[in-house]
């Protein structure tokens, strides 16, 4: 496959690095109780998601810069208008997300008074706002009810290019690949 037909190698290096860092928050925030509490592990897994949160918050503007810069390649054969319509409905989902989720996260550790831990040291980062509980309440709620709509989201995304491959067998994998 030439280059032209695939995404630039930027932007398939940060969709696979946003991969991980997603799958490794979800992960965090999904196994920390499988660990007692005050272990050494399981203090360093919520740290740890939130910076592969921030992680993947970092990422996006260079994500996007790229994608603006070398465009999209076009996939062979062309989409319906429906599917058209369904893969963008999905991409800009799935952009809010990466977006709003980290910053959810932020904001639910600077409305408890507390900054951003670096892993593994004393180091904190402190909070820009001053604490405030009902904006904590609101953004932990809509941070979780986003995560496990996030997890659809994903889904469709994964059955979306097992679509692609197996059913359609255009090219739309490939260009990521």
């Amino acid at each position: 496959m030439s280059s032209n037909e695939r995404y630039a190698f930027g932007l398939r290096a940060i969709h696979w690095a946003v991969v991980g860092l997603v799958a490794a928050a979800y992960a965090l925030a999904e196994f920390r109780g499988w660990f007692p509490r005050g272990t050494p592990i399981r203090s360093a897994m919520m740290p740890l998601h939130f910076w592969a949160g921030i992680g993947v918050l970092l990422l996006l503007l260079p994500r996007v810069g790229l994608r603006l810069k070398h465009g999209v390649p076009a996939i062979v054969p062309p989409l319906a208008t429906w599917e058209r319509a369904l893969s963008m409905l999905t991409h800009v989902a799935l952009y809010t997300f990466l977006l709003v989720q980290p910053v959810l996260g932020v904001m639910i550790l600077w409305s408890e008074g507390r900054g951003i831990p670096v892993p593994f040291t004393d180091i904190v980062l402190a909070p820009w706002f001053a604490p405030g509980a009902a904006i904590e309440d609101v953004a932990e709620d809509l941070h979780k009810l986003l995560a496990t709509i996030f997890y659809w989201v994903i889904g469709l995304h994964i059955a979306a290019a097992v679509y692609h491959r197996f059913v359609r067998k255009d090219n739309v994998l490939q260009r990521m690949l």
